[in-house]
């Protein structure tokens, strides 16, 4: 019986591959038999990750998104050594929580540079016509639920992050004709180690408003990664142009 789920023979990039959301990417599109091109800033965690992947024929590319000039040919290497990319999860991305009356221009510079431009850089070249597979796939972006939410001293994260996902909707309606789908997910509180040492901060008070506000609790990184290999799958082949919410609820209330 055919599964649409499968990953099997496909070459799945995913960026951010060295820990969190992008570490569970990489592990799950493994599981769902997807050969995994890896890529990060950390050498050593790329190989722990790759540690942790099924199968075999995976790679890893260290590089780092605050330039985004070299990705033609990081791109170019990878098909070279690999083949046609079938898909692209960009989880690379960087945060940081400052009120806005304390935000430099530098600030939003470094933010933007890494969430989006380079998202979009990736995008362009993944997407090319000489580097994509002829049958089309998937692109999907880490967006966040800060792109629909107000949530004080996220101004530029979140300004980055809406961009990616106002900007998917273009670049879905341009490469729909030769089968390219492009969508976000937009996670909500989901328990990385980032962001369990974050929550650890917290007053007991802020810690309860925080968890309060998810009626299913709070996510993890396989909430995430079972999202993005849907949009990755053929059983989401009529699905373009989409922000996917995974937040256990938040949102709603």
């Amino acid at each position: 019986m055919n599964n649409p789920f499968t990953l099997q023979g496909k070459n799945i990039i995913v960026t951010g591959a060295s820990s969190g959301i992008g570490r569970q990417c990489a592990i799950t599109c493994s599981r769902m038999g997807a050969r995994v091109v890896l890529i990060a800033r950390n050498k050593e965690r790329l190989q722990e990750t790759l540690s942790l992947l099924n199968g075999d024929g995976h790679q890893c590319y260290t590089y780092d998104f605050s330039n985004s000039q070299g990705i033609i040919g990081l791109v170019s290497t990878i098909v070279n050594d690999c083949g046609r990319i079938d898909g692209m999860v960009y989880a690379a991305g960087i945060e940081k929580t400052v009120p806005f009356k304390l935000l430099k221009p530098e600030d939003y510079s470094e933010i933007i540079q890494v969430n989006t431009l380079s998202a979009f850089e990736m995008a362009r070249q993944v997407s090319a016509m000489k580097n994509f597979s002829k049958e089309g796939g998937g692109l999907v972006f880490i967006a966040s639920i800060t792109a629909s939410i107000a949530r004080p001293g996220t101004a530029a994260y979140t300004a980055s992050k809406g961009a990616l996902v106002s900007t998917t909707r273009v670049l879905a309606s341009e490469l729909a004709k030769r089968k390219v789908r492009v969508n976000c997910v937009s996670p909500g509180t989901v328990l990385t180690p980032l962001m369990e040492n974050f929550l650890s901060t917290l007053s007991e008070e802020d810690y309860k408003k925080r968890i309060d506000g998810f009626p299913l609790g709070l996510g993890t990184t396989d909430d995430i990664a079972n999202a993005c290999v849907y949009l990755l799958s053929d059983a989401s082949r009529w699905i373009t142009g989409q922000n996917l919410i995974v937040d256990g609820g938040y949102t709603v209330m």
